[in-house]
């Protein structure tokens, strides 16, 4: 598989709640870094983050506006969408349905995806769910 096939296959995994799925698409030196620039080693960490974000949006789906490659590399932007239905770290669920453009770097290396690295705006999806004050609102 190309490295634009291994993260379409991620997702698509994601989105159907195919974690066992999800587990076979990670290397063996899998490791994960997010929005807070924290490196989580192992698959076991991946499958933490992704199963989290899926309780805290049991409804949530990811739709891809773009794949890229670069040799072994997979440049994936996708819009997240879900209702806050469920414990998203520490915060309890709001009721209220987040809209956040992401853009996901994998490194395949094997056929699985070795690296992930994941950015995105979470400023305003605490926004998005009124944990934090939206600093884009107008000021009066």
């Amino acid at each position: 598989m190309s490295a634009k096939d291994v993260a379409r296959a991620s997702i698509e995994a994601w989105n159907k709640r195919d974690f066992s799925r999800m587990r076979e698409l990670m290397h063996a030196d899998y490791s994960y870094t997010g929005g807070d620039g924290k490196e989580l080693k192992g698959a076991d960490a991946g499958m933490e983050v992704a199963q989290g974000y899926a309780t805290a949006f049991p409804d949530g789906r990811i739709e891809v506006t773009s794949i890229k490659e670069a040799g072994d590399t997979a440049i994936v932007e996708f819009v997240a969408r879900g209702t806050h239905k469920g414990d998203l770290m520490g915060i309890a669920p709001t009721g209220k349905s987040i809209d956040i453009r992401v853009c996901n770097v994998m490194d395949i290396r094997d056929g699985k995806i070795h690296k992930e690295r994941e950015y995105f705006d979470a400023l305003t999806m605490m926004a998005q769910l009124g944990v934090v004050k939206d600093p884009t609102a107008a000021h009066v």
